[in-house]
């Protein structure tokens, strides 16, 4: 119990402050530039999500429900997911990279349209990659990468139409929580 404890103290000293440092203004607007223009390739919406540590009814489960945090890290990413309204695009093509700084959790939720098309293995290799730039420090190129992979994906199946408009039917900015 007291490893879990350790766990969750860590969770509630690593806020939504350590968030923004981890991607600075500067970088949430390259971000912002990145998933903008990988959008205007295709008609999915890609969203970032960076959340310093879990809410307190997720600790709470943690110490003393002795649930993972593995476990709680893919719940409070789903969550974010439906709460970001990633899930709410017309051809069910939302993509969320989530990622969880206090338990260096990496999660990329996508929604059913896209999930049929593209093989778990794809999606658990873009984790890989976000995971190993991020071991070695290197945030920005690890969600920079995990953008480009992305909407590679969702280009390949849902590409736009020569001369079709896009409809950008979420916010491109990377939200930290």
């Amino acid at each position: 119990m007291c490893s879990s404890v350790m766990r969750a103290l860590r969770h509630r000293w690593i806020s939504e402050s350590a968030a923004r440092r981890a991607v600075p203004p500067a970088l949430a607007d390259r971000l912002t530039r990145q998933v903008a223009g990988s959008e205007a390739r295709h008609s999915g919406e890609i969203r970032i999500c960076v959340e310093g540590g879990l809410p307190a009814s997720y600790l709470w489960r943690h110490v003393f429900g002795r649930v993972p945090m593995k476990t709680l890290a893919g719940q409070r990413a789903a969550m974010m997911f439906s709460r970001l309204r990633v899930w709410d695009t017309e051809a069910n093509n939302g993509v969320l990279i989530y990622v969880l700084l206090a338990a260096r959790h990496l999660e990329i939720v996508a929604d059913r349209g896209i999930t049929r098309l593209v093989p778990p293995a794809d999606w658990q290799a873009m984790i890989e990659r976000l995971s190993r730039a991020f071991a070695q420090g290197n945030i920005e190129q690890g969600l920079t990468q995990a953008v480009a992979d992305v909407g590679a994906a969702l280009e390949q199946h849902f590409p736009l139409p020569p001369g079709a408009a896009k409809v950008d039917e979420l916010p491109d900015a990377p939200v930290m929580a």
